[in-house]
């Protein structure tokens, strides 16, 4: 990266920098308390836990306990990258057969308790805590705990979000008061309470997962899913565990972009990174630029459609898809003057027979760096809240699908497809590039996609890179409509709506749509590593260093 590149001056705020450590997340508040923890001698997972559990205070109507997380994890002793699937399965009892009968056809409806796949979130937290972690758990969530218990001011974007989360999915459920203010969502600026969730945090740290799993904490989980329509049981939750797995990359420029593997969708992007490769890429900010990128996203979702599924119910073929030769192979497809509609590669696959996610990372002063999403998945997620605990449970189970033989069917302990996303970036010599993410539903993906790109492509710091302008794709549908940022209406819509695009601008408060990241890069200075951050713009977040 040319860091003196007038490119690097085009955003409207520099990156932070330190060369101690440093958080970036979606709230203020959590990205101080994840600095506060490092300060106290704690590394970058003892951070990321902090600013997990800050988070799932200062913004439930997108994150906690009720949902899913997936890690990956920079130990700078080993110089490798762990991954953790921390995503919950399905209930034993739900079938498609069941679902039919129940009136759901192509897939479940949102708002149906069926929905509600076990969470896996605090036994995430605590097996990524237990293998990397070094200050007690007691003292990492101390600070969420104080959050709940003594209060907090709402920001911005997070009050608006609370608001339609109160009005759309916590007034229907009978605990769903333990997030509001007098039934109500809190106002910007307004301090809010949470006792209920500071308890279960105290019962976290205190106790471990197990309460969670096998205790009283599973059983009021059980017990308003069930009151509410659903039908989970207790060995649902006895039964459920982590997964440590193998990160999933392939080379771009030099360098090495790494994902999760499936169940979750990072797949897409490295499609995506694989067909642009095989580019001459256009100049930045041009037409025919943002029609390659659009492209390659085609390309990217129309496989992960067809292939991504719970790789514990069949096989992916990923060694096919990631290919040198497959991204050659789909990048001559490419008409750089008109759009076009992909099907999916063709390899065989024996298994076939939301917008509202908090991303975040965290880097000490040793190099440790974490890349890590949570996520409710839409909003509070089905808005089931269990007696007491002051959480909302997630919704994941509406991402299977109600067809016998898809890879991503339905069916009694699987997990669905996720489109929550962690990045990391490694250069030639295994060594931190940095760690990266962009958070809201499918635009994830596309997100990492233009970030990508911007970093290593355009050469962009991590500032300029998360406010470059974006497109989307609406709902990651390969034929959709593509999304743009205000600021390219003009030539770059003209342009594409000339190749054929079905272009929609978006503007306002509606930036969100276009994801929210962050960015920590790490360069070195003599034998010393100096963090870069960048914090999106679109949001409510920030990043700091110590």
């Amino acid at each position: 990266m040319n860091i003196l590149s007038n490119d690097n001056y085009t955003s409207r705020r520099s990156c932070a920098l330190s060369s101690k450590g440093m958080v970036a997340s979606s709230q203020y508040l959590a990205t101080q308390a994840g600095l506060k923890i490092l300060a106290k001698g704690g590394n970058a997972a003892d951070a990321a836990i902090t600013t997990a559990a800050c988070l799932q205070v200062t913004q439930p109507c997108s994150t906690g306990l009720g949902g899913d997380c997936f890690v990956l994890y920079y130990d700078c002793a080993s110089g490798k990258i762990a991954a953790l699937n921390g995503s919950g399965r399905a209930g034993k009892r739900l079938t498609i057969e069941r679902m039919k009968k129940a009136g759901f056809s192509e897939r479940i409806a949102v708002d149906s308790a069926h929905t509600v796949t076990i969470p896996g979130a605090p036994a995430a937290w605590v097996d990524f805590h237990s293998r990397f972690g070094e200050l007690p758990m007691s003292v990492v969530l101390e600070p969420a705990i104080a959050l709940a218990e003594e209060g907090f001011p709402v920001a911005q974007y997070t009050a608006l979000w609370w608001q339609e989360g109160v009005k759309d999915q916590l007034s229907k459920h009978r605990h769903g008061h333990e997030l509001t203010i007098d039934n109500r969502g809190p106002e910007p600026g307004e301090l809010i309470h949470l006792p209920n969730l500071a308890n279960s945090l105290k019962i976290l740290a205190e106790e471990g997962k197990e309460p969670f799993y096998q205790g009283r904490i599973a059983e009021k989980v059980i017990e308003a899913v069930n009151e509410a329509g659903g039908d989970l049981i207790t060995d649902d939750f006895a039964e459920h565990r982590s997964t440590w797995v193998e990160p999933i990359g392939i080379e771009f420029k030099g360098n090495t972009v790494w994902e999760c593997p499936p169940n979750g969708q990072g797949l897409a992007a490295l499609i995506a990174l694989n067909v642009v490769k095989h580019l001459e890429l256009a100049e930045r900010d041009s037409v025919v630029r943002y029609h390659q990128l659009i492209e390659a996203m085609r390309i990217g979702f129309a496989d992960a459609a067809a292939y991504i599924c719970d790789p514990e119910f069949g096989d992916i073929p990923l060694s096919n898809l990631l290919s040198e030769a497959y991204g050659k192979e789909r990048a001559s497809t490419l008409n750089l003057n008109n759009m076009t509609v992909p099907s999916p590669g063709l390899f065989e696959n024996p298994g076939a027979a939301g917008t509202d996610t908090v991303y975040f990372c965290t880097a000490d002063q040793h190099g440790n760096t974490c890349s890590f999403i949570n996520s409710n998945f839409m909003g509070f997620g089905s808005g089931i809240v269990p007696e007491g605990c002051g959480y909302s449970l997630q919704n994941r189970g509406h991402g299977f699908v109600l067809e016998e033989g898809h890879p991503n069917a339905l069916e009694p302990g699987k997990r669905p497809y996720h489109t929550i996303i962690p990045g990391m970036i490694t250069n030639m010599d295994g060594s931190l590039f940095s760690a990266f993410g962009v958070m809201g539903g499918m635009m994830q993906p596309q997100g990492h996609l233009q970030v990508v790109v911007g970093l290593l492509h355009d050469q962009l710091d991590p500032q300029g890179a998360l406010d470059a302008p974006r497109f989307q794709l609406a709902e990651g549908f390969p034929d959709g409509a593509v999304m743009l940022e205000n600021p390219l209406q003009g030539e770059i819509s003209k342009g594409l709506e000339k190749r054929k695009h079905s272009i929609q601008i978006t503007s306002g408060r509606d930036r969100h749509l276009f994801g929210l990241g962050q960015v920590i890069m790490r360069r070195k200075s003599g034998n010393h590593n100096v963090y870069w951050g960048g914090s999106d713009s679109r949001g409510d977040g920030c990043v700091l260093g110590l």
